[in-house]
């Protein structure tokens, strides 16, 4: 779903399509210069029947991406999202391209795969890299060629699939180590679209927790709190190793944890709230090889009574 919110459109996924179980991003705004440059670039790739490949941290929102590029284009198939760490490297043929009745023991019925399903439509590869070498070569062919087998099949089937993958790794080095198949590489790196990780577009951070806040506000029936200023700083120094994802679990505990009209640094759990630097903070989080904790505690206000003098 599309919406618009400080002037800039948000991306998030649909009610029944959130589950608390997911590390996935729910939610993009394309407020920072870089967010909006590859909202150009998004815009440009969407009406195009090239395949796209986006590279992006965990939790950044490559599927979010993936969705707009498929309602933006005329495609009118549906949109059919797969991770290829999950697929089964014994049926991962069948998964993909399907099966015909009797192929295996007790299928009375034929199966059309994820890419029969997406026929018309867009198929989204998340972490392609972990497809299988085997498997790359029959995704390329059938890309190529616009027709899969089914295992079992005598005749191919044609199909009109577009492709948008997605990866958190460089491909080029998995193909540099014989790991990905390099025409499957260039084939996709016609459409590249690289989205940055959260700690690089500084001016998204703000935006997405006011969303998460008013988000969770109405979901629990709560007062939306204002995020004060001293929060905002911490908000925006912090390095979002887990991206969107984690922003939205800082938020739902600031919600939870705060008792006025504002969400305060204590609130947010994070190292910069204490006044220690995040640095400091993993440095004493690293070092218990061979330190006792009344080591470890010592060291710890040495280094927070060196922060204040910073």
């Amino acid at each position: 779903m599309s919406l618009e919110t400080f002037g800039q459109p948000l991306l998030t996924f649909p009610d029944a399509e959130k589950s608390p179980l997911s590390i996935r991003a729910k939610a993009l705004v394309f407020v920072d210069p870089r967010s909006r440059r590859l909202r150009e670039h998004m815009n440009q790739l969407a009406p195009r029947s090239i395949s796209v490949l986006i590279r992006g941290e965990t939790g950044t929102g490559k599927e979010l991406l993936a969705r707009h590029i498929h309602r933006a284009s005329d495609r009118s198939g549906l949109f059919v999202s797969v991770n290829c760490g999950a697929i089964s490297p014994t049926y991962a043929d069948a998964e993909l391209f399907g099966y015909a009745a009797g192929s295996y023991t007790g299928s009375a019925g034929s199966r059309a795969g994820w890419f029969g399903s997406a026929n018309g439509g867009t198929l989204y590869l998340d972490e392609i890299g972990d497809l299988p070498l085997p498997i790359q070569i029959k995704l390329l062919a059938a890309l190529e060629n616009h027709e899969v087998t089914r295992v079992g099949a005598q005749q191919p089937s044609p199909v009109d699939v577009r492709l948008v993958a997605a990866t958190s790794i460089d491909l080029a080095q998995a193909v540099a180590a014989g790991k990905f198949h390099e025409r499957l590489f260039h084939y996709l790196s016609e459409g590249h679209l690289e989205l940055p990780a959260l700690r690089e577009r500084t001016g998204d951070i703000l935006s997405l927790a006011e969303y998460f806040l008013g988000i969770y506000s109405q979901r629990l029936d709560l007062p939306v709190p204002l995020i004060s200023e001293a929060a905002q700083e911490v908000l925006e120094r912090h390095s979002w190793p887990g991206n969107t994802r984690e922003l939205e679990n800082v938020i739902h505990f600031a919600l939870l944890v705060s008792t006025g009209d504002e969400i305060l640094p204590e609130h947010l759990n994070l190292p910069e709230a204490s006044g220690l630097p995040a640095q400091f903070e993993r440095h004493v989080a690293g070092i218990g090889i061979g330190g006792t904790p009344d080591e470890r505690k010592a060291l710890k206000g040495l280094l927070l009574r060196l922060a204040e003098g910073l």
